[in-house]
């Protein structure tokens, strides 16, 4: 072979050759600057996660309960349950606390079809109910003048008057869970023969029917809570739960709640 060949043989080899070294290094810088753009996105997008703004929603209605009158730091068991969430997972939910002193089902059936109210119902994931203890005991009334015709009237009228609440909720928001509280009996020392005993049973098991008709509902007992020592836990009023009886409540509601979707 002539040495021109042999020379032109050795320059193309030499130009193949780094055209291949060339190929190789552009793949390895592919395949490594991927990789390296993967963990920037990756890492991008968890920051972006965490900043999330929290979107749980907790709405409270109902009475002097969901105000929390009776604590004198003026959480109430709305209040402590926000804390005890807060706490389990390390985020704090949006609450409205729309709670009214001493109102009564029909005033509630009017509160809950309010446009205002209605749009923050929309946006809860859950609503927290108390309501009935102004309907049955009537700033005592019951157990001074007691008249079982007269509760059994307002027995069927607040029944009526829940059934209502629990549809107009649902019109506006079938997804939220529901929790309404069953009453407790404050005056258990004050009855001798027990009637109020009996008829805060009777009131219970009745509400506790009209909550079962919902599948996004549920009833939460207090009755035995308050039943052993009810003073222990009532404030000066002998009506409102203390501080220690929201905090008995609280304990019982906080473990319903399910914070769906959460990282913990």
């Amino acid at each position: 072979m002539s040495k021109p060949k042999v020379l032109a043989i050795t320059i193309a080899s030499a130009f193949i050759g780094l055209f291949f070294l060339f190929c190789l290094g552009w793949a390895i810088m592919d395949h490594y600057g991927k990789g390296t753009s993967d963990k920037e996105v990756t890492e991008e997008t968890a920051i972006k996660k965490s900043d999330f703004p929290d979107d749980f929603t907790v709405v409270a209605i109902g009475d002097s309960l969901t105000r929390g009158t009776g604590d004198e730091t003026g959480k109430g068991y709305v209040g402590l349950v926000i804390e005890d969430l807060k706490s389990e997972y390390n985020r704090k939910p949006i609450i409205h606390n729309l709670g009214i002193n001493g109102q009564v089902s029909k005033e509630l059936v009017q509160q809950v079809r309010q446009p205002e109210v209605k749009r923050q119902i929309q946006a809860a994931d859950v609503i927290l109910v108390t309501i009935g203890g102004n309907d049955l005991f009537q700033k005592g009334r019951t157990l001074l003048e007691y008249d079982r015709e007269a509760i059994t009237v307002s027995q069927k009228n607040f029944l009526g008057n829940l059934d209502e609440i629990f549809k107009d909720i649902n019109k506006v928001n079938d997804t939220a869970t529901i929790l309404l509280l069953g009453l407790y009996n404050p005056f258990i020392d004050l009855d001798e023969d027990f009637d109020t005993n009996r008829i805060v049973r009777d009131w219970n098991n009745e509400t506790a029917e009209v909550v079962a008709l919902y599948e996004n509902a549920i009833f939460v007992p207090t009755f035995d809570l308050f039943q052993l020592s009810v003073n222990e836990y009532l404030y000066s009023d002998k009506f409102h739960p203390n501080k220690k009886g929201y905090r008995l409540i609280a304990d019982r509601v906080a473990p319903l709640i399910k914070w769906e979707d959460v990282e913990r």
